[in-house]
């Protein structure tokens, strides 16, 4: 049976539209959206109606580390030193305690208005780097955390087997991590038959140029299903840059275009530091740049030039990485304001007809979204999946406010209790600003944290 919302105001992709029915299918797929529509025996919406937010770059496990390194005990502290601190949380961490971790955090993308996630997932083995006795039991711990708390999921299984360019020997703080490509490619096969469900869908990733050789990104990308989304992070921090030209002669992101052809199937993630050449060759070539503007801060990463890329109309989408901050609203309020002030000058991110900052970094950032995650969402039209988000109309900063000026309203001005209710694939998974398993899974998380953290 087909059930028909009624919305007063919702995004569509021509844009706001007044009086809209959606009829949505018992798969959650949308099968018609009608403008002008009368509410009479509908289930009426209470508040603006938007595509639901594509998280493209999640590392659920580093939710737990969130806010707990914000200490000056280095005087050169930066992403490689945070970095030896998230490798003792790795060395510490049980597959019960990575889905508890999991659950709590996508509970919390949902109420931040994210719909989908895909989770760029590099945690494979045991503690002492041998596979477990299930290769994927890592990766079905994440799944299973999606399938409980109900967000769509693209499950991002990473390959990554040196510690450095060129091929250097992993360190030991890395060895949860590492395949070759023949295991690595046993473990998307492995995977296939719990990403066919409609809210789980499987794609490739590569950790970094430092992580793999060029043969072993060949081989795995012959070797695996085609069609599948490709992620990597990419030229994050200079010192990446640095080794990589030492070692090639090329910065990573030339690197990359110069050795495989970069298409619309391929996130970079970060690409943080990109010359002017580089930031053509991303936009041509219609690869989306996976931004995460809190965690690109937090770790002082530096600032990806936006104003240039988007000029060029090169595609994004916005990640939490990290999970400094699980919220959508932030990541694109931080997009902006990075850009105002390193140019120091205000609204920096529009195009094309869009001059609402709001409305173009929200409707860029779903389309470059939906292309990384390899699902149809981000849109509120025929044949898309029903994740949606709903504003609350009760809110008093939405109060008589434009259409035009809601996501503005929202993105820079609001928060998350601006968020009344997420449907994903037809189900309403946050009602009211809540869900129904968060305070258990607020425990399950805190029991997963005492033994990692008591000593």
């Amino acid at each position: 049976m087909v059930a028909t919302l009624f919305a007063e105001q919702a995004l569509l992709p021509d844009g706001w539209a007044r009086n809209v029915a959606i009829d949505v299918t018992p798969d959650g797929t949308i099968a018609k959206v009608a403008v002008g529509a009368s509410a009479d025996g509908k289930q009426r919406v209470n508040g603006p109606v938007l595509p639901g937010m594509i998280n493209l770059h999640s590392h659920a496990f580093q939710r737990a580390m969130a806010g707990l390194t914000e200490v000056a005990l280095n005087p050169d502290d930066s992403f490689w030193s945070w970095r030896e601190l998230m490798y003792r949380l790795v060395g510490r961490l049980q597959p019960d305690q990575v889905g508890a971790i999991a659950a709590f955090l996508y509970i919390e993308m949902l109420k931040g208005g994210y719909t989908s996630v895909a989770e760029f997932h590099y945690l494979h083995h045991d503690i002492d780097g041998r596979p477990y006795a299930d290769p994927a039991e890592m990766s079905r711990c994440i799944l299973n955390a999606a399938e409980a708390t109900g967000i769509r999921i693209t499950l991002l299984p990473v390959m990554y087997a040196h510690g450095g360019f060129g091929g250097k020997d992993p360190s030991t703080a890395q060895r949860r991590f590492i395949h070759d490509p023949e295991a690595y490619l046993g473990l998307l096969e492995n995977l296939e038959s719990e990403c066919v469900d409609g809210r789980a869908a499987l794609g490739a990733s590569f950790h970094s140029l430092r992580a793999v050789t060029p043969e072993e990104v060949t081989a795995v990308l012959q070797g695996m299903r085609p069609g599948l989304p490709i992620h990597i992070h990419i030229a994050e921090q200079q010192k990446e840059v640095d080794d990589c030209m030492a070692w090639s002669g090329k910065r990573p992101i030339q690197f990359l275009y110069d050795r495989w052809p970069i298409d619309q199937r391929w996130c970079l993630v970060h690409a943080t530091h990109a010359d002017d050449a580089e930031v053509t060759a991303m936009a041509k070539s219609g690869a989306v740049v996976g931004l995460c503007p809190t965690t690109e801060a937090n770790l002082g990463d530096g600032l990806f030039p936006a104003v240039s890329y988007m000029e060029q109309r090169g595609r994004f989408g916005i990640g939490s990485d990290s999970h400094v901050s699980v919220t959508a609203f932030e990541e694109l309020r931080w997009l902006e304001y990075g850009q105002r002030l390193k140019h120091e000058r205000r609204n920096r991110l529009h195009g094309g007809n869009q001059a609402n900052i709001g409305t173009f970094l929200y409707e860029a950032a779903l389309e470059g979204g939906a292309l990384a995650l390899g699902q149809k969402v981000g849109r509120i039209e025929a044949g898309a999946k029903a994740d949606l988000l709903v504003l609350d109309s009760r809110h008093p900063l939405l109060a008589n406010v434009k259409a035009d000026d809601i996501l503005g309203r929202w993105i820079f001005a609001g928060a998350s209790r601006m968020i009344r209710d997420v449907m994903v694939a037809g189900d309403w998974v946050i009602q009211d600003g809540r869900h129904p398993d968060e305070i258990e899974a607020g425990r399950a998380f805190a029991a997963a944290m005492r033994p990692l953290f008591e000593d």
